[in-house]
């Protein structure tokens, strides 16, 4: 696993913490009793009963037997991420640093969201815990992900709508650190992308490499070898740092990142500081962030996770980018080929893939991480499409 990589806080040169005193002296206590628990067999057994009769893992890798024949050559696997508890892969990080909060005697809870979908587990597990929970969201965001701002009132939490900037999921987060500052006594701050200062993204890799755990040893078993290629959507990059985990030492693996064309950090940015980390940022001359533009809103951010960065750099990753058209494209391909509704940001990863497979043969085998469902998104997708 790739926290081999991490010393000091960095993966490569990126990572670190760019924070005010009274920040960091929360974060050192958050990674004291990350170091703690990561490995105590107590902490473990009871994050393992959550994801298993909570979140419903392990999740399948289903083998699209029909995208695979519609489009010929590597075989298509699918990791199904949507089937977790709440629709996505966001349950995994949270479970893990909801125990952890408790384990700190935290009493609240707040967290930021762009699609929701981060919101909607922190709420679920507020609510089945007992914590109080404060939720900042984009103005935007909240406006075209309605249903999943309903969901997390539902769950008994408090959604604040954040209308400063552009209103997207960087103010957010903005917001979100802002109160940790004000109330880190009684308050944690459960992060759902692998960003922000560290310890955040060892702590999102660490409980979200679940997924490759289980699709690396779910391929061997019906493959009896690894992967050709694992491929997962990259906004700050959680779900593909999961994905990505296991395989980091496998060099025969390929790891493909998909950036929307309309943020594509690691394809357009260059090293920066965002929200008290180092990373690659979308920034102009003067460092300005520059506006992003997807359809995805859980994509729709200025910066990307150092683990990408470093993967970036060193060569271990590959990065590439979707248009919105393609996108929509495969939000539709796979719903009418396969019966499986992905969300718009796990459609990022499927539309690199419905380019990709063609170019491989039959004997090739490919895993796509599909992040979430689309339930959130079919009301965008559909204006989307009538407007047209």
């Amino acid at each position: 696993m790739s926290q081999t990589l991490i010393k000091n806080g960095y993966y490569g040169n990126y990572g670190g913490s760019f924070v005010p005193d009274e920040v960091q002296k929360v974060l050192d206590r958050i990674a004291e009793e990350f170091a703690k628990v990561k490995d105590d067999p107590d902490f473990n057994n009871e994050l393992n009963y959550y994801l298993k009769e909570y979140a419903g893992r392990e999740t399948p890798l289903y083998f699209a037997r029909n995208l695979t024949e519609k489009l010929g050559g590597a075989k298509i696997y699918l990791k199904r991420e949507d089937l977790n508890h709440t629709g996505s892969h966001k349950l995994n990080n949270v479970l893990g640093q909801i125990l952890l909060a408790k384990r700190m005697g935290a009493k609240r809870i707040i967290a930021e969201t762009g699609a929701g979908q981060h919101g909607v587990a922190t709420a679920t597990a507020a609510a089945m815990f007992g914590m109080e929970c404060t939720i900042y969201m984009g103005a935007k965001d909240t406006k075209r992900q309605a249903l999943n701002v309903f969901r997390m009132e539902l769950l008994g939490a408090k959604v604040v709508a954040v209308d400063k900037g552009n209103g997207l999921l960087k103010e957010a987060v903005d917001e979100a650190f802002m109160d940790l500052v004000k109330n880190h006594d009684n308050t944690f701050y459960l992060l759902g992308s692998a960003v922000g200062p560290t310890p955040y993204p060892e702590i999102v890799e660490h409980f979200q490499s679940v997924i490759s755990r289980e699709s690396r040893a779910q391929h061997l078993e019906k493959e009896g070898k690894l992967p050709t290629a694992v491929i997962a959507a990259v906004g700050g990059g959680s779900n593909a740092a999961g994905a990505f985990a296991h395989y980091i030492n496998d060099e025969n693996v390929r790891l493909i990142g998909v950036e929307p064309a309309g943020a594509a950090t690691i394809t357009k940015g260059k090293p920066g500081v965002l929200h008290g980390f180092k990373s690659y940022v979308l920034q102009d001359e003067e460092g300005n962030l520059l506006e992003t533009d997807c359809i995805a809103a859980g994509l729709d951010y200025p910066g990307v996770g150092p683990l990408h960065a470093y993967l970036h750099e060193s060569g271990r990753g590959e990065y590439v980018t979707v248009t919105n058209d393609e996108v929509l494209d495969a939000f539709q391909v796979l719903s009418r080929t396969e019966g499986i509704i992905p969300a718009l940001e796990s459609s990022h990863a499927v539309a690199y893939a419905l380019k990709f497979a063609p170019t491989l043969s039959p004997e090739d085998t490919i895993i796509v991480n599909i992040s979430g469902r689309g339930d959130k998104d079919v009301q965008q997708v559909f204006e989307l499409l009538k407007n047209k």
